[in-house]
C-alpha cells in the first residue's frame, strides 16, 4: 500500500465496487521452492460479519497443493493507471507521478467444498456476462450434459480471509481541486480521467 493516509481506501463498498470491476487478483504466496503467484478471478462476499474474497485454481497449479492445506496469501487486483506530467499541474517545482487503483488483500486460504465452488463459478459468469447486454448471457447449462461436472474437477475453489483489506486510489488527491481538474483535463478519455471526475473525491478520499 502507499503510505500516504490521502490515498488509503478502506471502505468496503469502494472496495467491492472496485473488485466488480477489476476482478483479476494475482495471488502471491511462498511455497517451498519460494514465492508463487496465480492469477485469478475473485468474488468479494460476506461471510456473516466478515468480508471474504473466493477465486479458484487449476489442480495443476503449484499454489493449489499449498493452500489445500491452508495458508497466507496476498492478492492484488490492478485497476487503470496513468502517468502524470508536472506539466499539467501548471505550478512550479513538481515532479512527475503516476496514478493509479489498485487493490490488496492479505490473509489466511483454505478451500471451498463443490457446491461454494460452483456458486463461485456461477456468480463469476453472471457477474462478467452483464457487462455484454444486450447480449443473452451464457451460463453453464448451455454446455453438454456432463461436460460442466468434467472440467470442474480439474479446479479447486478456495476462500481468502483478509485480516488487511484496503485500497490504494491514487488519484492526485494532494493536489488543490482545481489542479486535480487539470490533471484530469488532461488524460483526456483514459479510465483515470473518470476515476477523477466529479464526485471522485467523495468515493476516493
Amino acid at each position: 500500500m502507499h503510505p500516504a493516509p490521502p490515498f488509503r481506501v478502506t471502505d468496503v463498498e469502494a472496495i467491492r465496487t472496485h473488485l466488480a470491476d477489476y476482478p483479476l487478483m494475482g495471488i502471491f504466496a511462498a511455497g517451498e521452492a519460494g514465492l508463487l503467484v496465480a492469477h485469478a478471478p475473485v468474488i468479494l462476499r460476506q461471510d456473516g460479519e466478515v468480508v471474504v474474497l473466493e477465486f479458484h485454481l487449476s489442480r495443476n497449479n503449484a499454489l493449489t497443493a499449498a493452500f489445500a492445506r491452508g495458508g497466507a496469501a496476498l492478492a492484488v487486483s490492478q485497476g487503470p493507471d496513468a502517468y502524470v506530467s508536472p506539466d499539467w499541474y501548471e505550478i512550479p517545482d513538481q515532479v512527475p507521478t503516476w496514478n493509479y487503483l489498485t487493490v490488496e488483500a492479505e490473509g489466511q486460504v483454505t478451500p471451498i467444498g463443490e457446491d461454494g465452488l460452483i456458486q463461485l463459478l456461477d456468480d463469476l459468469s453472471t457477474q462478467a456476462e452483464a457487462r455484454l447486454a444486450p447480449k443473452p448471457p451464457w451460463t453453464r447449462h448451455k454446455m453438454s450434459p456432463g461436460r460442466f461436472e468434467a472440467m470442474l474437477a480439474g479446479i479447486t475453489g478456495f476462500r481468502l480471509r483478509p485480516h488487511r483489506l484496503e485500497a490504494t486510489f491514487k488519484l492526485s488527491q494532494n493536489k488543490s481541486p482545481e489542479v486535480r481538474a487539470r490533471v484530469a483535463a488532461a488524460l483526456g478519455d483514459h479510465p483515470m480521467a473518470r476515476a477523477m471526475g466529479p464526485g471522485a473525491s467523495d468515493v476516493h478520499p
